[in-house]
C-alpha cells in the first residue's frame, strides 16, 4: 500500500510539473536588442543587415513579425540607438535562433557586411541584450493595429525598475490584476507586457504601447491618469512604493519594421 502512495504521488508531482511546464510555454519569449551606435556609417550598415539578412531569416525560422524601432528626433539618443524586438513562441526556439543563422547560408551572405565587419570598422559601439517573457495577463505578442504613415507613430517603450524584488513582483501583479485592462479600454494598442528574466537592471518589467502620433499619446496618457479604475488601483496599499525607476523611450518604426 506504502509503494502504491508513493508511486501515486509520484504520478502527481509528474503531472503538475508537466502542467505547469505547458502553460509556461504559452508565454511569449521576446528578445531586446538595444544597438548603440556613434555615427552615420554604423546606422547604414544596421539597416542593411536588419532588412536585408536578420529579419528574412527570422521570417524563415518561423518568426511572423520583428519589430525595428528608433528614436524620436525629440530624443537625447536620437541617432544613438536601433531597437530590435524578436518575439519567439518558446526558450526553446529562442536558443535555436543562433545555430540556424549560422548554417543560413543566404543569411550569411546578405549580412556579410555586418557579420565580417573589421576592428577598425565596427557597425555599432556596443549591443544591449534583454531575454523577456510575456507576462501572464497578455501571454502572447498582440501586433499593433495602426494604420498611420509608419514616420508619425509613437511606439512608448518603458521600463520599471523595482526597489525590491518582493515590490517588483506587486507592480506585476497590478499589470496582470487590473492595469493591463485599462490599457486596453483606453486604447492603447499594448504589443507586448513582460517580465525581465535576463538582463541590467533586474528587477524590473518593460511593456511598449503604441499611439498613431505624439497628440494621441498625449491625448491617451491624460484619460489613463483620471480613469476611475486606475485612481482606485493606485492608491491601493498593496501597490504603494512598487517602482523605484521609471525609464521611458518614444520610438517610431523603420520603414522595413515588421509593426
Amino acid at each position: 500500500m506504502k509503494r502504491i502512495n508513493n508511486l501515486s504521488l509520484l504520478c502527481l508531482v509528474c503531472s503538475l510539473f508537466l502542467s505547469f511546464s505547458v502553460f509556461a510555454q504559452k508565454r511569449d519569449i521576446y528578445e531586446l536588442k538595444i544597438y548603440h551606435i556613434e555615427n552615420d556609417s554604423q546606422e547604414a550598415m544596421l539597416d542593411s543587415y536588419l532588412e536585408k539578412a536578420y529579419l528574412p531569416a527570422a521570417h524563415k525560422q518561423g518568426i511572423e513579425a520583428v519589430g525595428v524601432f528608433k528614436p524620436i528626433a525629440s530624443q537625447s539618443d536620437a541617432g544613438k540607438k536601433i531597437y530590435v524586438l524578436t518575439p519567439f513562441k518558446s526558450m526553446k526556439k529562442f536558443l535555436m535562433m543562433e545555430s540556424k543563422l549560422l548554417k543560413d547560408q543566404t543569411y550569411q551572405d546578405a549580412g556579410s557586411a555586418y557579420i565580417q565587419a573589421t576592428f577598425n570598422h565596427p557597425p555599432y559601439k556596443r549591443v544591449e541584450t534583454s531575454v523577456l517573457q510575456a507576462m501572464t495577463g497578455q501571454p502572447k505578442f498582440i501586433e499593433s493595429n495602426l494604420t498611420g504613415p509608419k514616420k508619425d507613430r509613437i511606439y512608448e517603450y518603458r521600463s520599471y525598475e523595482g526597489p525590491t524584488e518582493r515590490l517588483y513582483k506587486q507592480k506585476v501583479k497590478m499589470f496582470n490584476s487590473g492595469e493591463m485592462d485599462i490599457f486596453t479600454r483606453l486604447g492603447f494598442n499594448a504589443i507586448f507586457y513582460a517580465e525581465t528574466i535576463v538582463g541590467a537592471n533586474m528587477p524590473n518589467l518593460v511593456y511598449m504601447t503604441t499611439h498613431e502620433n505624439f497628440e494621441k499619446r498625449d491625448s491617451n496618457w491624460k484619460s489613463f491618469v483620471s480613469d476611475y479604475k486606475w485612481v482606485e488601483m493606485k492608491n491601493m496599499e498593496e501597490y504603494q512604493n512598487t517602482v523605484s525607476k521609471n525609464d521611458t523611450r518614444l520610438l517610431y518604426p523603420t520603414d522595413y519594421s515588421d509593426f
